[in-house]
């Protein structure tokens, strides 16, 4: 049994019921068995052993009263993983899904995502079980300000950074921001990130990873002499990531025909109407079947089984994780398909990226293609310390440069250890090999 084995193993049975975060150690760890073979200093320290098991896991309770004066409990976490490069970093998910499971695959993923945007952030994640759909605002007001109550003891700029991820946007940490300056006594605002622009926020952070999609699928393709243009695609959501990969998509001339929530999809072989969307989504915060009173030409479909069977030459799964199976996967590469770039986290299943990869299908990862939020985020915090504010131009550039460097750099580490073409592979290898390296200079801890 090889040494990488032996910890996908021995992490698995010592973390029973808990399977989005066995599915990311093993995706993660196994693509790393050619580094064991040429640094077995990183054997030798333990640091597979000591980068799967994170710093802490904190658990809290969130009381909280709702407008009819009943009293509720959530449950709060945060999942600090690994500040070798920098302090934790990692969004702050509000859904009744969020388990320590979740957190501890989305914070594990975070650490290397963190490491390839070359900004000095590690990896975290957290959130809560807490709702916020069908609450008044009121009601999330003083949950977010609850929330912060206890996590308030456990960030600061130099410490632990949070930002937004579902149900946690710019109002949400409005609130939270709010709070912790009141327990803090100060101007705290390096602590979060996602903030309004008044609050010390940056700009172009909404777009951010939406944009930063696109920018890596823009090189990938260029660096194939392929034209992003007049392509047609299918991004599945229509939050903040879907939308605004629907943007750029379309400002670079693409054609993106679908687009979807939770209880369905729509579709329009013309192009999606990204200021209807836009309007149906953050202004009137309805279901995507209103975009249908902006846009006549478009369908309905309830559920979302029918999305990936449309024709497109790129698919972009911005919803959830394992929404993209082998089944989904092996559709697309019948219709045709010729790229796949994720957008949220973990959205295709294993056994969908491995059909995927066999069939020669450009394959973006996750953790390098969607690393434009976290990236401007590190770019807010950079403004924050300076007391200093970047033009919507200056971070867009920014931003468009990393994505840039992370798409060469994910390459150049898969060339090197034997998977030329394999952007995960390398994905996983660039983002490991810098923070191992850290971990390994700081000593046994």
């Amino acid at each position: 049994m090889s040494y990488v084995t032996d910890v996908i193993e021995s992490t698995i049975k010592s973390t029973p019921r808990e399977p989005e975060f066995h599915q990311t150690v093993e995706e993660v760890l196994t693509c790393l068995e050619p580094v064991m073979e040429k640094k077995p200093e990183y054997q030798e320290a333990a640091i597979l052993e000591r980068i799967v098991e994170p710093d802490r896991s904190i658990v809290f309770r969130v009381p909280w009263e709702d407008d009819q004066g009943n009293i509720h409990i959530n449950r709060g976490f945060r999942v600090q993983y690994n500040c070798a490069i920098g302090p934790y970093k990692g969004g702050l998910r509000f859904h009744p899904s969020v388990n320590l499971s979740i957190l501890k695959f989305l914070g594990f993923e975070q650490i290397f995502k963190n490491s390839l945007t070359g900004l000095p952030m590690g990896g975290a994640k957290g959130g809560s079980d807490f709702d916020p759909k069908g609450k008044s605002e009121k009601e999330i007001m003083r949950f977010c300000q609850s929330f912060t109550n206890e996590l308030a003891y456990l960030i600061g700029a130099d410490m632990d950074v949070p930002a937004g991820d579902i149900g946690v946007g710019t109002r949400e940490i409005g609130y939270m921001f709010g709070q912790y300056k009141k327990i803090k006594r100060g101007y705290p605002a390096g602590a979060l990130t996602g903030k309004g622009i008044t609050s010390g926020g940056s700009l172009a952070r909404t777009q951010a990873t939406g944009y930063g999609t696109i920018y890596f699928l823009e090189e990938m393709l260029k660096d194939r002499q392929v034209d992003l243009k007049g392509k047609t695609i299918i991004i599945s959501g229509s939050g903040n990531v879907a939308l605004y990969a629907c943007q750029k998509a379309q400002q670079l001339g693409a054609n993106v025909v679908a687009m979807s929530d939770s209880c369905g999809y729509v579709y329009n072989p013309n192009g999606i109407n990204f200021e209807a969307m836009q309007k149906v989504k953050e202004v009137d915060r309805a279901r995507i079947s209103e975009y249908l009173k902006y846009d006549s030409d478009a369908t309905y479909c309830e559920n979302c089984k029918g999305l990936w069977t449309s024709k497109c030459d790129i698919a972009i799964p911005c919803a959830t994780q394992n929404e993209i199976t082998e089944a989904e996967a092996a559709t697309l590469i019948e219709n045709g398909v010729k790229a796949l770039v994720e957008g949220s986290n973990m959205p295709c299943s294993a056994k969908a990226v491995k059909l995927l990869l066999e069939n020669k299908i450009l394959f973006g990862p996750a953790k390098a293609a969607n690393a434009g939020g976290v990236a401007t985020s590190g770019l807010e915090m950079a403004q924050n310390s300076m007391r200093f504010s970047w033009s919507f131009e200056e971070v867009d550039q920014r931003l468009n440069s990393i994505m840039v460097n992370i798409y060469h750099n994910t390459k150049k580490a898969a060339q090197e250890y034997g998977y030329e073409g394999n952007l995960m592979v390398g994905a996983n290898i660039a983002g490991f090999i810098k923070v191992a390296d850290a971990m390994l200079a700081q000593g046994i801890l």
